[in-house]
């Protein structure tokens, strides 16, 4: 997770605009992180429900259940740090 490089007022132009550059760019790594662990909780969804083929004994559904639940905290964590990093750009 990238935390926002807080504008500093003795900084001058020169260190904003950087710092406005790697905000915007850490903004654009935690949204595809964000994306990412979604289709990932979404895949894992199907697997606890038994909607995977090969995968859909008990142990593969409460798998797939554990995992849906970790990506959805992994999800939400990137996308408070995008909020985060869009709101310092």
């Amino acid at each position: 997770m990238s935390a926002p490089n807080a504008n500093k007022p003795n900084e001058g132009i020169v260190g904003q605009i950087g710092n406005s550059i790697a905000n915007a760019a850490n903004y654009v790594s935690e949204t595809v992180q964000g994306n990412s662990a979604e289709a990932s909780k979404e895949a894992n969804k199907q697997q606890a429900k038994g909607n995977v083929p090969g995968q859909d004994s008990i142990g593969d559904r409460v798998s797939g259940a554990l995992g849906a639940a970790g990506d959805k905290m992994d999800q939400t964590k990137h996308e408070g740090a995008a909020e985060a990093n869009k709101r310092s750009v």
